[in-house]
């Protein structure tokens, strides 16, 4: 066994083995101890998942547990163990979410004091969920690890304990729980087909079985679940709900990680546990494209009708996990490296908008755009973070994001999913410019649809100093700025291999140009945010009419998301069976 094999359990060990310690000795050691362990322990993650990955260029790093290899069985074909495997792209998607939970450990540094390091065994738990999650080879396992991230997140979620709080963790529990056992049918349904749990025995013994109704039954199932963890519409209900009430270090990595790396998985899984099913490729590059055209249309018209930060920025990541699902659906290595470049671009960004949202609730209690018009220009350089994050979300022609939505516009070669990315970045980047220009800078602009959204009165501990909060935002934000060339000789060894790990291959990657449907969406983001800063009030008949007719879209959407978890759950089983209906009629 080579040292990278030996090695590859770690990601998951490390976390677990520390917050178990931590819990053993949580009432003896000092707080700041806690910090600096459970930091420690994310940074050794991160980096010891990005030497696997840089290992696994080579080919797939797979490491059997107590032995179990395929050839122990005696059998060909039948797969008794339990295996991770490390492809290029699932160490480093390992070692990113490692990255991010570092720097949510220096942002909240002090922050839960008062609960000494229940917090960190939380985020440690979830990390090591979501390393599980990113390695493993093996479809029950991968439910084991979903369950983990999920049980982990809604304590987390309902951590401040208050009115609010607790109803957001209730709708992530119930429609999250749901997901959860849609997943288990799901694969009890391919087991009993297949006979085995293994990702490449499973794809092996479907496409000797052909097109049968309990592999498709089995992934609508997988399908559904994975989508409710990523927030797909109509699975999306509960994730603004929880993003708006948890704290700003769990926030940052429920956008900046979580929900997108439950369309890794779902790219993984259809690669190579379905790729023979003719019916699940149809659907995914059809329908589950235009899912993704409608969940970003979606998430970007309420991202520019709110005004609690939180909120926006959840229905944000709501749009952008829809600009995903459009590259998931292309399945090729073009398109699955434009994916995981999104993932990261995306997750650097949203994490550090997230903190300057924890900087205001921390430093002027409030997250409200309107209710803080004016009232941080001595934050300035929480800002000057936040609007450069709004500029990289609505399409500024330079980083990861720009890299990354370029791939994906060249894989998809249709006229109105480009028109959809655009429309929705330029929106989601131009709700996030809005917001800063009138927190920090003071300008203004009558509110329109925005100024009749929710809001919640949620206050952060305030006697962190400013410098420590923008230390992890300004790493990050320079990271998403890291030009795409840099990164894609890596890309186009690793899509390949994630979508068949043990076929060697590498794709030129089309580097990013200056070109119109480049530019479209920060033109349009600049003249959005405009003409909102410039907005006046209806004083006649006519424009007060017009206002109105523009509200009423608007209210039909803050309608259908309700709060109440009765709705949400309909609208997942309406999902689920128009999933079904297409695997069926398609």
């Amino acid at each position: 066994m080579s040292l990278a094999e030996s090695l590859l359990p770690l990601p998951v060990l490390l976390p677990l083995a520390t917050g178990a310690v931590m819990l053993a000795l949580a009432h003896i050691l000092p707080p700041r101890l806690g910090d600096l362990v459970a930091f420690a322990a994310a940074v050794a993650v991160a980096a010891l998942s990005f030497w696997l990955a840089d290992e696994a260029l080579e080919g797939p790093i797979t490491h059997w547990f107590g032995g179990w290899t395929p050839d122990a069985a005696g059998r060909p074909g039948v797969v008794l163990g339990i295996g991770f495997r490390a492809d290029p792209a699932s160490a480093a998607m390992a070692g990113f979410c490692g990255m991010l939970f570092a720097c949510a450990f220096v942002f909240a540094w002090g922050y839960f004091d008062a609960v000494r390091m229940h917090f960190h065994i939380l985020m440690l738990l979830f990390l090591a969920a979501m390393a599980g999650f990113s390695l493993t080879r093996d479809l029950f396992n991968l439910f084991v690890w979903f369950e983990l991230m999920s049980v982990a997140a809604f304590a987390l979620t309902a951590y401040p304990l208050g009115e609010s709080s607790l109803e957001g963790a209730l709708n992530f529990i119930v429609t999250n729980t749901l997901a959860s056992v849609m997943m288990l049918a799901g694969i009890g349904l391919l087991y009993s087909r297949t006979g085995t749990l293994d990702f490449s025995a499973m794809g092996a013994a479907g496409a000797r079985l052909g097109d049968d109704p309990v592999l498709l039954g089995g992934f609508a199932l997988l399908a559904a679940a994975l989508l409710t963890k990523a927030a797909i519409l109509p699975f999306h209900l509960w994730l603004a709900d929880a993003h708006a009430v948890a704290p700003s270090p769990v926030s940052m990595i429920f956008s900046g990680a979580m929900v997108s790396l439950a369309l890794f998985a779902l790219l993984k899984l259809t690669a190579e546990v379905f790729a023979h099913e003719d019916r699940i490729v149809g659907l995914v590059r059809g329908g589950l494209a235009w899912l993704g055209l409608g969940t970003a249309i979606l998430g970007a018209l309420m991202a520019w009708a709110q005004t609690h930060l939180k909120r926006l920025l959840a229905f944000s990541t709501i749009s952008h996990l829809g600009i995903m699902l459009v590259g998931v659906a292309t399945l090729t290595p073009v398109g699955a490296g434009g994916v995981l470049l999104y993932v990261f671009g995306h997750g650097l960004v949203k994490a550090g908008l997230f903190m300057t949202a924890g900087m205001l609730l921390a430093l002027r209690h409030s997250a409200d755009e309107i209710a803080l018009h004016g009232k941080s220009k001595a934050l300035w350089p929480a800002g000057l973070a936040m609007g450069l994050g709004g500029l990289l979300l609505g399409g500024l022609p330079f980083g990861l994001l720009h890299g990354a939505t370029h791939l994906i516009h060249v894989e998809t070669r249709s006229p109105l999913l480009d028109v959809a990315v655009i429309l929705s970045t330029a929106l989601t980047g131009a709700a996030v410019l809005r917001a800063a220009l009138r927190i920090f800078a003071g300008l203004s602009g009558a509110p329109g649809v925005e100024a009749f959204a929710p809001t919640e009165r949620e206050t952060e501990k305030a006697n962190r100093p400013l410098w420590l909060m923008l230390l992890p935002c300004a790493f990050v934000l320079a990271l998403a700025l890291v030009p795409p060339a840099l990164v894609e000789p890596f890309l186009g060894r690793a899509a390949p291999r994630l979508l068949a790990p043990d076929q060697a291959g590498e794709v030129l990657l089309p580097p990013a140009e200056l070109s119109l449907a480049g530019i479209a969406p920060f033109v349009l983001m600049l003249a959005l945010t405009g003409a909102s800063l410039l907005r006046r009030r209806p004083v006649t008949p006519l424009a007060r009419r017009l206002a109105k007719l523009e509200r009423r879209p608007f209210q039909a959407l803050q309608a259908v998301h309700s709060g109440m978890v009765g709705d949400y759950v309909a609208w997942m089983m309406l999902g689920l069976g128009l999933i079904a209906a297409a695997l069926a009629y398609g």
